[in-house]
């Protein structure tokens, strides 16, 4: 075997490299009868390049996006998956994309660290979480969601991603929820269980606890309540808080479930805004669901402007 297109004959070969977009690990070219001084000799004639010590690239022209999956895969020892934000790309999630190739493996696993390839070690790797996905590994879409949100420094980013992996109908909340039983304690995990029950609809936990425990918090008076309520598309909208100030005009708080973030929904709900008709006697505050459990104290000092006497 001395050029390129001769290794194509070699039996199995050119499904490998259909199968794994032109890379392949040096033990699989072995397998197949394909020597390191096979390699060498096509590396040196610049046909084909090296990635790592273990991976060939058995071409020399731009490696692509499935290209450079396959190599953060293959160049860890397995057990490997393909995780968190690159995970949810890989199950179809749009508009949440971020930079690096995010794989998972096991703590204290071998890995090289690929450029471009971001590594996270789990202590709770578990086979029973990963799927095919376009013939790679990769964490089912609920392992993927809770990790990238769990690893979020702002819980708005945490309770966001959820709500979009719902809207965009890659998972449901009771799924999510299922699977944050399952990892205990992580980072945000008390804000996303809030947030799985908020839309679903069952946001009347907030009004009743997480506002009430807000304002007492924070000295204020003690607002009127109303019940949970659907508007005229038939979705939840939760007052929700009413004050009557000293002026005599009232200040109502509305609280938005998660669904709002759906940009056709903000869209939406400020337009409906809009077209009410003006009532001076009447100040109107709407706030998100998820600011007034990450948010308290930003949300604490609106109330306060509007309620100090």
């Amino acid at each position: 075997m001395t050029g390129s297109r001769d290794f194509l004959d070699v039996p199995g070969l050119a499904d490998l490299l259909r199968r794994q977009h032109g890379v392949a690990t040096r033990a699989q070219l072995r397998r197949l009868g394909i020597t390191p001084t096979h390699v060498s000799s096509q590396v040196a004639a610049r046909r084909w390049r090296t990635l790592t010590s273990d991976l060939v690239l058995l071409h020399t022209g731009p490696s692509t996006r499935a290209a450079q999956l396959w190599a953060a895969v293959l160049d860890p020892e397995p057990p490997v998956a393909v995780g968190s934000w690159t995970g949810l790309a890989e199950h179809g999630l749009v508009g949440w994309d971020r930079p690096g190739l995010h794989v998972v493996v096991p703590r204290g696993a071998r890995t090289r660290r690929l450029p471009g390839v971001v590594v996270h070690e789990s202590r709770r790797f578990c086979p029973e979480d990963v799927v095919s996905v376009h013939g790679r590994p990769v964490f089912r879409v609920e392992r993927c969601a809770v990790d990238a949100a769990a690893w979020q420094r702002s819980g708005r980013t945490a309770v966001g991603l959820l709500a979009a992996v719902v809207q965009q109908r890659l998972s449901t909340p009771a799924r999510l929820w299922e699977q944050l039983d399952r990892v205990g304690k992580v980072r945000h995990r008390r804000l996303m269980q809030l947030s799985l029950h908020d839309i679903e609809g069952g946001a009347d936990a907030l009004s009743e606890i997480d506002f009430a425990r807000l304002c007492r918090a924070r000295d204020l008076p003690e607002p009127a309540r109303q019940a949970q309520r659907r508007d005229a598309r038939g979705r939840y909208r939760y007052l929700d808080a009413e004050w009557l100030l000293a002026d005599g005009r009232r200040l109502l708080v509305e609280i938005d479930g998660v669904g709002h973030l759906e940009v056709t929904r903000w869209y939406d709900d400020l337009m409906r805004d809009a077209e009410l008709l003006p009532d001076e006697r009447t100040v109107r505050l709407r706030f998100p669901a998820a600011a007034v459990r990450a948010e308290p104290g930003r949300v604490g000092d609106v109330l306060t402007r509007h309620l100090a006497p």
